[in-house]
């Protein structure tokens, strides 16, 4: 019958899902942020260079109080 292929849509499933959710707590747990930044641009790599001059944390939300004033 057709509930026969159930075991293994859920299997198969899980097996696709595991990675994804992986990547969440493995980041969590290394860098202390869930999100990783994608650095594969430039103009990416420059904004996290700025957000790390900036407030000391690249992960830390940037708002304008985070800009010093002079």
């Amino acid at each position: 019958m057709w509930y026969e292929i159930l075991p293994s849509a859920g299997i198969i499933l899980v097996a696709l899902a595991v990675p994804g959710y992986a990547t969440f707590y493995l980041n969590k747990a290394v860098f202390g942020n869930a999100f990783r930044r994608n650095l594969d641009f430039r103009w990416d790599r420059h904004m996290m260079q700025r957000d790390e001059r900036l407030t000391g944390d690249a992960y830390k939300q940037n708002g304008l109080d985070a800009i010093p004033d002079k």
